[in-house]
């Protein structure tokens, strides 16, 4: 069976989050891509920030993580954007083979 993952990662506006979403599924780099507004606080060169954001989840195959890197490494505005892999350990078995279909 393949490996899924959720990837995440987070963009400063809807319009620049939305345009990273359709360059994906253009690509067939993901099956799935949610977006929400998010409220975030970190530490950034020294000093407490924070910041909205929107909040972008990317269902997708483990062995694409660095396919999807290179595009959001292309065309984030961030120097050093949040991407993570969470794996999708379980997952209804039809909804993982839509997943697999709709990525190449």
């Amino acid at each position: 069976m393949n490996s899924f993952c959720l990837i995440s990662t987070t963009y400063p506006d809807e319009q620049s989050a939305k345009a990273f979403i359709h360059l994906l599924l253009e690509q067939k780099l993901a099956a799935c891509v949610q977006m929400m507004p998010i409220q975030s606080f970190y530490r950034w060169e020294g000093k407490v920030c924070e910041s909205s954001e929107q909040l972008v989840l990317i269902k997708t195959r483990s062995n694409l993580f660095l396919k999807i890197e290179e595009v959001v490494l292309k065309h984030h505005p961030y120097t050093t954007p949040q991407l993570i892999q969470l794996p999708i350990e379980q997952g209804l078995s039809a909804y993982l083979a839509w997943m697999k279909g709709e990525t190449i």
